[in-house]
């Protein structure tokens, strides 16, 4: 099976942070995040800025707005997308992040969604 995780983080937490603390614990990810690899699994990992648009389609035209809904205050910062056997095998994977393995983590508020994903097209 695939599966598509999306690392969330708080900006207000981060934002709120000396810019040498971030870089630092930014740093600390590089380690981490080689180790994930080596699983060999990993079919894409990405990390996102923080300019967002969202588009809808309302009354027959599709609509620009600045930013996510905000149904959370929490931004995607980072999206990957894995292979595993079954959910609890793509929760370990996905424990082996950097967003759950940098201690640091919990202070900015970075979390991870893991979700099945039931089309995916790779074309190279």
């Amino acid at each position: 099976m695939i599966f598509l995780c999306m690392g969330y983080f708080s900006p207000e937490k981060m934002n709120a942070r000396p810019r040498e603390e971030i870089e630092a614990v930014m740093s600390e990810c590089q380690p981490v995040i080689e180790n994930f690899y080596e699983s060999g699994k990993v079919l894409l990992d990405a990390g996102l800025e923080s300019e967002v648009k969202s588009l809808r389609r309302e009354n027959g035209q599709v609509l620009v707005t600045d930013g996510p809904f905000k149904e959370t205050e929490d931004l995607i910062g980072s999206v990957f997308v894995f292979e595993a056997e079954s959910m609890d095998e793509a929760i370990k994977m996905a424990s082996l992040h950097p967003t759950t393995q940098i201690s640091k983590g919990e202070e900015f508020g970075w979390r991870i969604e893991v979700r099945p994903v039931h089309f995916f097209k790779n074309e190279k």
